[in-house]
């Protein structure tokens, strides 16, 4: 049977390169359970050698890294100009809607994926820090901030909406996506009324950070002024050489 656009057969045509080595990985996870899935499987998909792989990628981990910043690319290079005027939650949930679309070629691997790794603590914490750094450019692609006290805050609670949203794109078989997009604008919904939240608090708390700050500063030269007193003290006296 011929074989699939992109797969080893024709990849031989070509040398090989990093995206390559991606695609090779999601067809075998369409296809095998994650844990099943060795190096030299996907070498072998590609079309290199392990030698060569080696020089693009340390691990299966770092392929899915790829994997993501390559589905940030496409997402980025699409267009939100005609939504600048329109609120924040609608630009995001224009940007998370554009990345399903890049996403769903490969729907199924992910959703083999996601099953394999939702019990693995350290492999959740990594795929964690991947999509902390695509949310990071999602956001930005919405026209929203993410530097400051609550940056952070943000970044987490948008890897929060797309994981949730993906439950349900996974089982979403509709073209429309009608459940998909439902869910979508629950979590971001929701996710809002979190950062107006926080954002109320870090409100109300900033005068008591002031106080706490300015007692802290005036601790610190109270302990600096007593130092240097010290160490006049030490300079003048002539026993102290004794």
């Amino acid at each position: 049977m011929a074989r699939q656009p992109g797969s080893r057969a024709t990849a031989k045509a070509r040398p090989a390169g990093r995206e390559d080595v991606v695609e090779a990985l999601m067809r075998l996870a369409a296809e095998r359970p994650w844990n099943d899935i060795e190096l030299t499987d996907i070498a072998e998909e590609a079309g290199l050698t392990l030698a060569e792989m080696r020089d693009m990628f340390p691990s299966k981990g770092a392929i899915l890294g790829a994997f993501s910043r390559m589905i940030d690319k496409r997402v980025l290079e699409g267009s939100s100009e005609d939504l600048a005027g329109e609120p924040a939650r609608e630009r995001l949930f224009d940007v998370f809607m554009r990345r399903l679309d890049a996403l769903a070629p490969y729907k199924t691997a992910l959703r083999r994926i996601a099953y394999a790794v939702r019990m693995d603590p350290l492999s959740l914490a990594a795929l964690n820090q991947v999509a902390l750094n695509s949310q990071r450019y999602m956001l930005a692609a919405a026209g929203i901030a993410t530097e400051g006290p609550l940056g952070l805050l943000k970044l987490q609670g948008a890897v929060l909406v797309h994981m949730n949203t993906l439950e349900t794109w996974f089982d979403d078989d509709d073209p429309a996506q009608a459940r998909t997009m439902a869910r979508l604008d629950r979590e971001l919904k929701r996710a809002e009324r979190f950062i107006e939240r926080a954002e109320d608090v870090r409100r109300l708390t900033a005068p008591l950070r002031a106080i706490g700050l300015a007692l802290f500063d005036g601790r610190d030269r109270l302990r600096r002024r007593a130092q240097t007193r010290r160490e006049d003290g030490e300079t003048s006296d002539p026993a102290a050489a004794i």
